[in-house]
């Protein structure tokens, strides 16, 4: 009898099963994937940072006694009424025909009752959340989808987006089954037919075009609104250097864990940075302009809990901003619809099709019928209760560093676990005083 051991057959790493079914896939179609959410491979993140919390050489503050401020003003560069909001976490920008009605009311209901800041996205102002948001951004896109001058005023801050971090240089789609009457109406469009937004913006070029552009805004609302300029994570350095001469009172940055409702999977895995990596070289940009702090920066991709927002805060930013996050509050990838999940052929934390408008949750969707499983009221309460939990543990984390007020966590207060994560946030190896690429040891 031969005992020669058998030797298991090894997949490969190259051509693995998912690269392999992606080709089969490919020459089954000839049309490339299309899918929402955010990147899904593993990049360096938040998680690769630690706090070095307050010992012997710092002094911790006292949990529930001693005051740890939050609030944050945006704006405060040009605009004559800037933003005051209770927290440093905002949500960002999704537009009313990705996301249902109800959605969109619960997001602007969850954030007043936060004391922050929603979005609109694509596709122009709903009375839903206007009409429930307290301090309500406006979305200014290439595609000019739904706007017009009134809903410019009546937002409190306009924010012009020049990329997102899931898709910079890319455009966004919205398929015709999502393509409402009332979606239609609000952009100009046929009903039922496929709408892809443009990659840039049709009257402008450059920052010089840009900055006219922002003028032309301010005099539309008589110089009150805040402008944001949004741009992908692509090269931070001089996209915000840009956006700073361009005349921004607030730069909006975006990686490429950020999400998206419908994109190339090629452009959600392989364009852009990671969110990590494009902190620095803005706040850095910030510096060199002599405008951090004066000029505003919104980091956003991938923000999930109050240790990413205090990391974030502590590498330079004013506020961070939450898409993702925020509709998993509010019920989006809900297990308990698992059964429906399963009947098109995913699973509740793997799904993202939200381009097909047929999400069981009702979010991402414009189907009557699903959308009226969410109720804007109770998911209202869970966005201001995960809200309120993200306030909480970036408080705490400052307060063992020693700090009052979450915007005095700096970079001393970090250190890194792994080379890269170092590198890319400029901040000691932990164990050492070694930052890859400025000496120490």
């Amino acid at each position: 009898m031969d005992k020669t051991p058998t030797i298991p057959p090894r997949n490969s790493w190259t051509f693995s099963p998912d690269v392999n079914a992606e080709i089969r896939r490919a020459a089954a179609t000839g049309i490339y994937d299309i899918r929402g959410g955010g990147a899904k491979r593993r990049v360096p993140h938040f998680d690769d940072l630690l706090f070095l919390g307050a010992s012997m050489s710092r002094y911790p503050l006292e949990g529930y006694r001693e005051k740890c401020g939050t609030n944050v003003t945006l704006g405060t560069r040009f605009a004559k009424k800037p933003i005051e909001l209770k927290i440093p976490i905002t949500i960002a920008g999704m537009s009313f025909g990705s996301l249902s009605g109800p959605a969109k009311e619960a997001l602007g209901r969850g954030a007043t009752m936060a004391g922050t800041s929603t979005t609109t996205g694509d596709g122009g102002m709903t009375e839903e959340e206007r009409g429930h948001s307290q301090t309500l951004v406006y979305q200014y896109l290439p595609s000019r989808y739904g706007m017009n001058p009134d809903d410019l005023r009546r937002a409190d801050a306009i924010e012009i987006v020049v990329g997102q971090g899931a898709k910079p240089g890319g455009g966004g789609m919205l398929l015709g089954q999502k393509i409402t009457e009332r979606v239609a109406g609000m952009r100009n469009l046929p009903e039922g037919i496929d709408q892809r937004s443009a990659c840039r913006h049709p009257d402008w070029t450059g920052p010089d075009d840009l900055e006219i552009k922002i003028l032309e805004l301010r005099e539309i609302t008589g110089w009150e609104k805040p402008i944001y300029i949004k741009v992908g994570g692509a090269r931070p350095y001089y996209d915000t250097a840009l956006a700073v001469k361009a005349g921004a009172d607030v730069v909006v940055l975006d990686g490429m864990q950020g999400g998206t409702a419908a994109t190339q999977d090629v452009f959600i895995e392989h364009v852009g940075q990671p969110t990590l990596a494009c902190i620095r070289p803005a706040v850095k940009a910030l510096q060199d302009l002599g405008m951090h702090r004066k000029v505003q920066l919104i980091v956003s991709g991938g923000i999930r809990t109050g240790a990413d927002v205090a990391k974030a805060l502590a590498m330079g930013a004013d506020a961070v901003s939450i898409g993702s996050a925020a509709l998993i509050a509010i019920g989006e990838n809900d297990p308990r619809w698992g059964k429906e999940y399963d009947a098109i052929g995913t699973t509740p934390d793997a799904y993202d099709d939200w381009h097909e408008g047929k999400d069981p949750a009702g979010i991402t969707t414009q189907d009557a019928e699903l959308m009226k499983r969410v109720d804007p009221v109770d998911a209202a309460r869970r966005l201001h209760n995960y809200l309120s939990v993200l306030t909480l543990e970036c408080q705490t984390l400052a307060r063992a560093c020693g700090k009052s007020h979450v915007h005095n966590l700096e970079p001393e207060d970090l250190c890194a676990l792994t080379i890269e994560a170092a590198a890319m946030a400029g901040v000691p190896l932990a164990g050492t005083s070694w930052i890859p690429g400025q000496g120490g040891f």
